[in-house]
């Protein structure tokens, strides 16, 4: 047996003898590392075996107890297995090595690899290094593996300066020619300036307030520039460009080169040694989570294949193969985590409620409008969501005014005329309000051939302004079974309440709350139903995605009668246009909200950018309707000073109502005709929707004018959508498609954070994931087949411990 081998054995029995403390070694086993390392070498021990075996060691500090009991358990089997090397799945053995004899002893080096260990394991990541790479969110191995380029510099490929075109972003190599620095602005501010030169042609680059760049470029330097090509005098130039030194070896490959993130005091070079170090080591390595039916299905990539592909590839095909077997999986597993959220909780009992036909149809009947097919549906499905067995778990979907409130109404109706409670949750006192308003007035009317549902004592208001005393005696009538009824904001979850027998929970506009709010609200009773709602419409590949362990109902109609909003999108120049609708709107009784996309100025580059609430609430106030009524809402005010401005223009103090994006989800104003957006091209369409939800709930015309911030083509063109259609969902998917899906994450963030290479727009992508996904459920529910341990494994971790959004 190599002396190597014995000596390393010899410290792992003192180590163990020691309980694991680590003291084997002065100083701890890591310290054998060079010693060991190079003896090994000379030993003729296999170099992936000695690297696997230095890994184990790196880390072993790191460690607990029993993890470091198992590393050394590892260790001694790695040393005593005669067979040699494993074969690595996925990757073909050269054949020129077939011939060779193999090297004596060898050494499998097919050790588990822990993805959690720390980045120090990584051979020239030190303690300082590690800090470094912390705060590119690089903590561990898994970190460094899955932490993609942002973008790729193919050197064959790249386009001679006098072929490029104004608006490109493009990656330029060749050489500095000259640089210079001057004063600009009086000599407040910098200006650094080098020509870039490759014998085709000159492209002037430049930075502003970068004086240390003129040390770091000189002339004859190599260098690839990335950045946005601009027009200055009749000339290209590149404003801020990134610069990289060239590396030599780039110069005669053909190779795709990865570009990552940085952050200071670590350049390109250094992090892409860093990551070839780690993924050139694991990605062999990599245990394959996903189910071989899976990816012979569909053709797929091995995972460690993919991972090195991705981030070292071999030619643009590889890349793409890569890059779709990554995304697949981030898709897949999301799918798989909220299939299991909804199989989970569909194994739950919950109590029946059965509601007949007739019962309904005299409810419906005693409605002063008639219902829309879409709300019949909707009640159809809560109906037999009741009467199941099991909770209730569905996400009421529509459009800004399509009567969702009344199918929510008529859904706790169904609960409360069996004697149990229901509760409604809203996001702020005053929509609380409006919510203990209409259902008042829908469920306390009655006559003697149709006795109400409840009775005014029966439906209560609990919003943080409600007295002390009158808190007291709602509570006291919750744990009676007194009130059947009660809506309220975060005054709901809070300990002190108590039901009697709450088994229905409405949620408006749910993305406003978080899952531990849900789950509260949910444990004041024994698994009730749970039933959200949003006025955000959301494209269905997306809803199949966030929303996979809830049941959709689709509210796509709107109620006959409602008229839709006339919507306008004005030049800059033409604001004073929209002035004098507000004025002649104003004259005839009504009222406006002007929108602005912030709150407060910034400094120069504010005022430079976007108008101001409270700037322009000022302005307007003083110069444009001086004889008018003007109320300020923004963010930054406490809820109950948003509440009393929201109550004060209801009620007609204020003509004008001047507010940022705090609106978005808001209080009925019938009242209210326009609806004026400044900076409209800086709102996602969806939230422009919601804004012109606002209007036009009344009787009378309303209009919706939006003021984008300067003439842009493509700007312009999106909100042109916005005057083309009213339906939310066509400007949903328009929306999607532009700006990708954050508008619509709201609160579940768990999952989503891990998307690093899959796009949510990828409509192909989902229905595939979904597909696989539950076809695996439908074969083994709860994952427990031996053949799915490691991704029971790897799904775990990709939702993080107990992150998921079991709604």
């Amino acid at each position: 047996m190599a002396s190597s081998i014995l000596k390393l054995k010899k410290f792992l029995s003192l180590e163990r003898e020691r309980h694991f403390d680590n003291r084997a070694v002065v100083g701890g086993l890591d310290k054998v590392i060079p010693i060991w390392q190079k003896e090994a070498l000379s030993d003729g021990l296999d170099e992936e075996v000695i690297a696997s075996i230095v890994l184990q060691l790196q880390r072993y500090s790191s460690l607990d107890v029993s993890s470091r009991e198992e590393t050394i358990k590892a260790i001694f089997n790695a040393l005593d297995d005669p067979e040699g090397p494993k074969p690595v799945e996925g990757i073909e053995p050269d054949p020129s090595e077939e011939s060779k004899p193999a090297p004596q002893p060898r050494v499998p080096h097919r050790l588990n690899i822990d993805l959690n260990a720390p980045v120090t394991v990584i051979p020239g990541v030190s303690k300082q290094k590690a800090a470094i790479l912390a705060r590119l969110g690089l903590h561990t191995l898994e970190d460094v593996l899955y932490y993609f380029p942002r973008r790729y510099d193919d050197y064959s490929r790249m386009k001679p300066i006098n072929r490029l075109t104004y608006g490109e972003e493009v990656t330029v190599l060749g050489t500095i020619v000259a640089v210079q620095t001057r004063p600009i602005r009086g000599g407040k501010s910098q200006l650094t300036e080098a020509v870039l030169s490759d014998g085709t042609g000159t492209l002037r680059l430049s930075w502003f307030n970068q004086p240390w760049r003129e040390k770091a470029l000189h002339q004859g330097d190599q260098v690839t520039v990335s950045g946005k090509l601009d027009m200055y005098l009749g000339r290209l130039v590149m404003n801020m460009p990134e610069v990289e030194e060239l590396e030599k070896e780039h110069l005669h490959t053909s190779g795709i080169i990865p570009v990552y993130s940085l952050t200071s005091s670590i350049s390109q070079k250094q992090l892409r040694s860093i990551i070839h170090e780690a993924v050139r080591f694991c990605a062999p390595r990599m245990e394959d989570y996903l189910p071989e039916s899976i990816r012979l299905n569909l053709k797929l990539m091995d995972l460690g294949v993919a991972l090195y592909q991705v981030h070292f590839p071999d030619s643009q095909d590889t890349l793409d193969q890569a890059r779709w077997r990554l995304a697949f999986d981030e898709i897949f597993l999301l799918q798989l985590g909220v299939l299991r959220q909804k199989y989970t909780w569909k194994r739950v009992e919950a109590r029946r409620f059965d509601t007949p036909s007739q019962w309904l149809e005299e409810q419906i009947s005693r409605l002063p409008f008639p219902l829309t097919g879409a709300q019949r549906r909707a009640l159809d499905e809560i109906a037999r969501d009741l009467q199941s067995g099991r909770p209730m778990d569905r996400l009421l979907q529509g459009d800004v005014g399509s009567g969702k409130t009344v199918v929510a109404a008529l859904g706790m109706a169904m609960v409360m005329r069996h004697g149990a409670q229901a509760a409604l949750m809203a996001p702020t006192s005053i929509l609380a309000e409006q919510h203990y308003r209409n259902l008042s007035r829908l469920l306390t009317a009655g006559d003697e051939h149709s006795p109400a549902l409840l009775s005014p004592e029966e439906i209560r208001l609990l919003v943080g302004d409600t007295r002390e005393s009158e808190k007291e005696e709602i509570r006291t009538l919750l744990a009676e079974g007194k009130v059947k009824l009660v809506i309220g904001t975060h005054s709901l979850i809070e300990d002190p309440i108590t039901f009697q027998d709450l088994q229905m929970v409405v949620i408006d506009e749910q993305h406003r709350f978080g899952v531990a709010q849900r789950a509260l609200l949910r444990a004041k009773g024994n698994n009730p139903h749970l039933l959200v709602m949003t006025a955000t419409p959301i494209p269905r590949s997306l809803a199949l995605t966030i929303y996979g362990d809830l049941d959709l109902s689709i509210m796509d109609e709107m109620p006959p009668g409602r008229q839709p909003v006339e919507t306008h999108v004005l030049h800059p120049l033409e604001r004073e246009r929209a002035y004098q609708l507000i004025r002649s709107q104003i004259q005839a009784g009504y009222q406006a909200f002007i929108i602005y996309p912030m709150i407060e100025q910034n400094g120069d580059n504010g005022k430079a950018e976007a108008l101001a609430a409270v700037e322009e609430h000022q302005k307007l106030q003083r110069e444009v309707f001086p004889n008018l009524r003007i109320g300020l809402l923004h963010g930054k005010m406490r809820p109950d000073e948003k509440d009393e401005v929201m109550a004060r223009f209801r009620d007609g103090e204020f003509h004008i109502l001047v507010s940022t994006s705090v609106v978005e989800v808001g209080v009925d104003i019938p009242n209210a005709t326009v609806m004026l957006v400044e900076g409209a091209n800086r709102f996602g369409l969806a939230q422009l929707h919601q804004f012109r939800g606002r209007v036009g709930r009344g009787n009378a015309k309303a209009y919706c004018l939006l003021i984008p911030d300067h003439e842009d083509a493509l700007e312009n063109e999106r909100l042109a959508a916005m005057a083309e259609t009213s339906d939310g969902f066509v400007l949903a998917e328009y929306d999607l498609e532009q700006r990708g899906p954050g508008e619509f994450l709201g609160t579940r963030q768990a999952g989503y954070s891990e998307l690093k290479m899959a796009k949510l727009t990828d409509v192909k992508l989902i229905e595939k994931a979904r597909q696989q996904a539950q076809a695996i459920f439908e074969k083994d529910p709860d994952l427990a087949a031996p053949e799915h341990a490691a991704l029971t494994e790897r799904l775990n971790r990709f939702w993080g411990a107990g992150r998921g959004d079991i709604s």
